[in-house]
């Protein structure tokens, strides 16, 4: 694969609380994404080491067009729309593909 668009999102949560409905939150936008994306090459969320209440996301989409898909499901809306419950605040970063080592999907 030598192209992608992809993005790096730093959420910061309000406290252990919102950070555990917020993972309740991406659980079930992970299911939309499994279910009905195909162009979502990779959607990967972490925790941060010593830092309980931030996420790191890790999205690879096979295009801009499939990014597009992706912003207007269902799932990802509500997760959009519920997400500054729980959020103090988050930077996002577009990334471009420079190379890959290993599979994806």
């Amino acid at each position: 694969m030598t192209s992608g668009f992809g993005l790096i999102v730093r959420f910061n949560l309000r406290d252990a609380e919102a950070a555990e409905a917020f993972d309740s939150l991406v659980e079930e936008t992970l299911q939309g994404i499994r279910a009905h994306e195909p162009g979502t090459l990779s959607y990967v969320v972490h925790t941060v080491a010593d830092e309980p209440n931030s996420r790191i996301f890790y999205e690879l989409y096979a295009d801009r067009a499939a990014f597009d898909q992706h912003e207007q499901q269902a799932h990802t809306r509500l997760f959009l729309a519920e997400r500054e419950k729980y959020v103090t605040d988050f930077e996002v970063t577009f990334v471009q593909s420079q190379g890959v080592a290993g599979v994806w999907k």
